[in-house]
């Protein structure tokens, strides 16, 4: 069986995987699948979990206990030359379909949180700006 090259990055590491004989992900369309030799493609990754199978370096073939689970998080993907590069905000690979839909469901947890905070701060910045043109206008009037 043929096989292709999974390279994971984020902006603090980059981890290889050879011998991938499929990947399944997600994007805004639906759900695609990528096997060896599939043509040029580029897409941007839903939030959540893809999976990919890779064989070991002693057997020819996948089998259906050789999947990896992938989440990702603002994540691009680019399939060229038999190798599929996907760049993500962050990432998290594991065996364990458990251990990474906790971890990735804890990481979105985390995101929610630091965007409340982040519409917070700018509503009180928004609400300080038009206090200080409101003062502003009354001391010009």
């Amino acid at each position: 069986m043929k096989t292709f090259t999974l390279i994971v990055q984020d902006p603090t590491k980059i981890t290889p995987f050879e011998n991938v004989c499929a990947f399944v992900g997600e994007d805004s369309t639906g759900r695609f699948g990528i096997r060896a030799g599939h043509a040029r493609f580029m897409t941007a990754l839903q939030l959540g979990l893809a999976r990919f199978q890779q064989a070991e370096q002693s057997q020819q073939a996948c089998s259906e206990s050789d999947w990896w689970y992938l989440g990702t998080s603002n994540a691009l993907l680019d399939f060229k030359d038999n190798t599929l590069t996907i760049s993500a905000q962050h990432f998290l690979v594991d065996r364990d379909y458990q251990t990474i839909s906790q971890s990735l469901q804890a990481i979105m947890h985390k995101e929610a949180e630091a965007l409340t905070e982040q519409k917070q701060s700018f509503r009180h910045i928004e609400e300080q700006v038009l206090k200080r043109v409101w003062e502003l206008n009354r001391q010009t009037n």
